[in-house]
């Protein structure tokens, strides 16, 4: 994938909330439209962070997994 994030959020090593509740922390801060790279080592941010982004209207560009680490690329919604 040849975009870059605007944002990078390293969340490995953190566990069920903090992931999801720092990642709410951190789209509040961006402006409407950009990208935010999250990188998570809890399996349970395959589940939750899709959930985020569906409640709040943020686009999941990118969910995979990658060297045993979970990827994902979320768009902010426009202001």
């Amino acid at each position: 994938m040849t975009e870059t994030a605007d944002h990078h959020f390293d969340a490995t090593g953190l566990m069920c909330p903090e992931p999801v509740m720092m990642l709410h922390g951190k789209v509040r801060e961006m402006a409407g439209g950009e990208t935010l790279e999250v990188v998570a080592t809890d399996p349970s941010t395959q589940r939750d962070i899709p959930k985020f982004c569906q409640f709040l209207g943020h686009e999941l560009i990118l969910s995979e997994e990658r060297d045993g680490k979970y990827v994902f690329r979320i768009r902010k919604k426009p202001d």
